[in-house]
């Protein structure tokens, strides 16, 4: 009989008991004794909540930070992962009634800038338009060219990922970790590559696009092609030194750019 593996073991075992807003996201409270603002931050492909855990350091005393825990890893390890777009745009902004009641900015970085424009979508058709959007490290939704990688084996995928950057990237090199971490990789790579939006409907909300200036998975000219995905006037790009995961070292500096966009 071969050995019970990680996964095995997770998958057997009954998912948290949460309400299903504390479910879907982590919270950061603010500094301040109430709440003047929300920041909303989206992972990437394989990404976690965690991606956000020093940028409360970073913002206002009023500014309260939620990022999405997406299911099939960490504490929804147990879950199995959304491989569709709709149904994890749904779910999201379904979650998000109860923080809907203070001015809202959604943050997205790589595949999870597509799912913010998702949300930024159904939010908007519901009467509840965000205060902006900010998409990072991501080409437009009608200027993004899926390679097939999900469809490829571990290694395929992998070597994918570590072009990208370095960021986490070791983790994969150990055999449990790798284990336990390979389905929601290859779910999210499978949910964003079928994503393909040949019209994507523009936004009233007005966008900011950031970019690392050495990040060759999406070149300049395709993340600029979110300004046509507001109104005239409304958008924004900056650029970063470094490659696609850029908002790692240059945190501090991001951020900041972040609150002042919260501020106005």
């Amino acid at each position: 009989m071969a050995p019970t593996s990680l996964t095995t073991t997770a998958a057997a075992l009954p998912a948290p008991r949460r309400a299903p807003a504390d479910r879907w996201f982590r919270v950061h409270r603010c500094r301040a004794p109430r709440a003047a603002r929300r920041l909303l931050c989206f992972p990437h492909a394989g990404g976690t909540a965690h991606l956000f855990h020093g940028w409360s350091a970073h913002l206002p005393d009023d500014v309260e930070l939620l990022a999405v825990r997406y299911p099939g890893r960490q504490d929804r390890l147990a879950e199995s992962c959304v491989e569709d777009m709709a149904e994890l745009a749904d779910a999201v902004t379904e979650a998000l009634a109860p923080y809907t009641d203070l001015p809202l900015t959604l943050f997205g970085h790589s595949m999870g800038s597509a799912v913010a424009y998702e949300v930024a979508l159904r939010l908007e058709a519901r009467g509840l338009r965000p205060a902006h959007l900010l998409v990072s490290g991501r080409a437009a939704p009608h200027r993004a060219r899926p390679a097939g990688v999900h469809d490829g084996d571990d290694e395929a995928l992998l070597a994918t990922v570590r072009g990208l950057g370095d960021y986490q990237a070791e983790v994969y090199e150990i055999p449990e970790l790798r284990e336990l971490l390979m389905p929601a990789l290859r779910a999210d790579y499978r949910l964003i590559e079928a994503y393909r939006p040949e019209r994507p409907a523009p936004l009233r909300t007005p966008v900011t696009a950031y970019t690392g200036r050495d990040d060759g998975s999406c070149p300049p000219r395709s993340v600029g092609a979110w300004s046509e995905l507001t109104e005239p006037g409304r958008f924004a790009l900056r650029s970063f030194p470094g490659d696609h995961f850029y908002l790692v070292p240059h945190e501090a500096e991001l951020v900041a750019d972040i609150a002042a966009v919260l501020s106005n």
